[in-house]
């Protein structure tokens, strides 16, 4: 798997998939079919619009991710555990947010 992730105008690439994101492509790809139905790749350029250019994901793990799921919409089900995961998700994302920022002081 290789995604992108631009942060400050800098690209790392990280193309292990237990680097980032193992468990969250699935997400990714609820939320951008969470607005209208697309096909593979506008699933893609929706992630990267969603992320405002910051996360870009290759075609290479999309379509795993699409067979798991089965789908290029999203059914009431599947909007019911998009946003429980999402509930679940962001007090979490928060914190891992705010551990790089951590100074010596704060400790």
């Amino acid at each position: 798997m290789i995604i992108f992730l631009v942060h400050l105008g800098e690209i790392a690439s990280v193309d292990k998939p237990l680097d980032l994101l193992q468990g969250r492509l699935d997400r990714l790809i609820r939320t951008a079919v969470s607005f209208e139905p697309l096909h593979a790749y506008g699933m893609l350029l929706r992630i990267q619009q969603i992320s405002k250019n910051r996360l870009e994901i290759q075609q290479g793990p999309l379509y795993p991710a699409l067979y798991r799921l089965d789908h290029h919409r999203l059914t009431p089900a599947g909007k019911r555990r998009l946003q429980t995961e999402v509930e679940k998700w962001n007090p979490i994302a928060g914190v891992i947010a705010g551990i790089p920022g951590t100074t010596p002081e704060e400790v």
